[in-house]
């Protein structure tokens, strides 16, 4: 794929940028080792007055760089603000709160002594370059929870960003500069999938972290493996939206809704697979239909559209291939299924749903990256969960109950990163965030998320002796 700017609401290429050539990355790869070696031994203090810096800087910003969003992948206009504004809230709250949470560790005092030792604490200490392989889909979201973290824990990092969103990209690099970071400390590499494993295996890059598709993922770990290098990985899902009986049906029937077309249902952890206990399952379909067919879809650009267009023409045409091998193995089309008819050339599709899906059909198993969802019908508790868990992804889930007890079986039984009861699954900078399966492995944001890129180190000093 050409790195390139294309915009998805009219399939017009609007800008083109060359690959950097392996001189200019040898030249970031040692710039980021150089600022390495210093900013690492800088305060949290310091580095939390720049991190609020990048923060002003892109609060300033927001319209801009919302608008760029829209351009590059068509999420609406209103999507990309609130994501723009996300990431501000994150970048405070590392600034505010990672002191406290790389603070040193004590063990019991009954044990410092049984070790023989005077003092012992786990001390966390950065590992060094980080290199980030980021996807088009939160453009700006999915790079500052990990660069907000991994600055603030000491460490540098290199982003190569989806080659659909270089304009968001090459602004990240350009915000951190702007805030006073020293050169080299976040740099963005416009560089082809390609050459993403020779600087991985770079002797300078300490670790790695992707946000993409289960083969990106595999890519990266494997290459990380051979060289003993630490990743965190979130990859696709196909995240259970669970609807029992003492639910309340309209409102979940209206978050699901949004729950499924949010970023024009190109996100990870948005519900997928909707299951409904048979007891409110014709009052769940009819409502979630119903919103999902009077959704506006339209230009992204306009505030009044809830949908925009897939990111790419590929991404559509793989999801037209699924709702096509689901209505051919007998999936009922409750709404949608088909292109809507536009004057413009953009790659747009309408919100669908499919019920009546079986285990043979393809999008059973497989992630709807795109505005469709699947019905299915369950006849109690337990066929609830062995549906939620019959994917081969981990990743959230959501769950409607008013029963204690079906939320105790839940988080006891579900086999997801993230179990979010009566509403939808979201993140927070404070709550961890990952999966499970072919979800990947790690966590990011929280205090699990700034840990995953530290050297747990452990200070022994031994007891004085007489």
């Amino acid at each position: 794929m050409p790195i390139a700017t294309v915009n998805p609401a009219t399939g017009q290429t609007l800008r083109t940028f060359e690959p950097f050539g392996p001189e200019v990355v040898e030249r970031c790869l040692g710039d980021a080792a150089t600022a390495f070696a210093a900013y690492r031994t800088t305060s949290f203090a310091e580095r939390a007055e720049l991190l609020n810096r990048a923060a002003a800087l892109l609060e300033e910003d927001i319209e801009d760089v919302a608008r760029t969003m829209t351009l590059e992948m068509g999420k609406p206009i209103g999507s990309a603000r609130a994501e723009a504004a996300k990431c501000v809230k994150a970048m405070r709250w590392y600034a505010a709160h990672a002191e406290e949470l790389l603070r040193d560790e004590l063990p019991a005092a009954a044990d410092v002594r049984d070790s023989g030792a005077s003092a012992v604490r786990a001390h966390y200490r950065p590992l060094g370059p980080v290199l980030a392989v980021m996807p088009w889909n939160f453009p700006l979201w999915q790079v500052v929870r990990f660069a907000a973290p991994a600055l603030m824990a000491g460490n540098t990092g290199l982003l190569k960003h989806a080659s659909n969103v270089p304009q968001t990209a090459l602004y990240l690099g350009e915000l951190f500069h702007r805030a006073g970071y020293p050169r080299g400390c976040f740099q963005t590499l416009l560089i082809e999938s390609g050459a993403v494993a020779g600087v991985l295996r770079d002797p300078r890059v300490a670790a790695a972290t992707l946000t993409g598709s289960e083969p990106a993922g595999r890519a990266v770990a494997s290459v990380a493996g051979d060289e003993v290098k630490k990743t965190v990985l979130e990859l696709g899902g196909s995240d259970p939206y669970v609807v029992m009986p003492s639910a309340d049906v309209a409102a979940a029937a209206r978050t699901a809704v949004t729950a499924r077309v949010q970023n024009n249902g190109q996100s990870c952890i948005a519900a997928k697979r909707f299951i409904v206990h048979e007891d409110v399952y014709d009052e769940f379909a009819e409502r979630f239909t119903a919103g999902m067919a009077a959704l506006t879809v339209g230009d992204p650009m306009e505030e009044s559209t809830e949908v925009g267009p897939l990111a790419t023409e590929k991404g559509r045409t793989d999801l037209e291939e699924l709702v096509d091998d689901a209505v051919e193995h007998g999936a009922t089309v409750m709404c949608g299924g088909r292109r809507p008819e536009r004057p413009e050339h953009g790659w747009f599709y309408e919100p669908t749903v499919l019920a009546d899906i079986t285990d043979v059909m393809r999008v059973d198993q497989e992630e709807t990256f795109g505005p469709v969802a699947t019905l299915y019908r369950v006849a109690g508790l337990d066929e609830a969960v062995e549906r939620a868990n019959h994917t081969p992804f981990g990743l959230s889930s959501n769950v409607w109950t008013r029963r204690e007890e079906d939320v105790a079986r839940f988080v006891r039984d579900l086999q997801a990163g993230g179990i979010f009861v009566n509403g939808m699954t979201a993140s927070h900078p404070a709550l961890p965030f990952g999966g499970v399966k072919r979800s990947g492995y790690g966590r990011e944001l929280s205090g699990h998320g700034i840990r995953e890129f530290c050297n747990i180190t452990t200070v022994w000093q031994a007891a004085e002796r007489s």
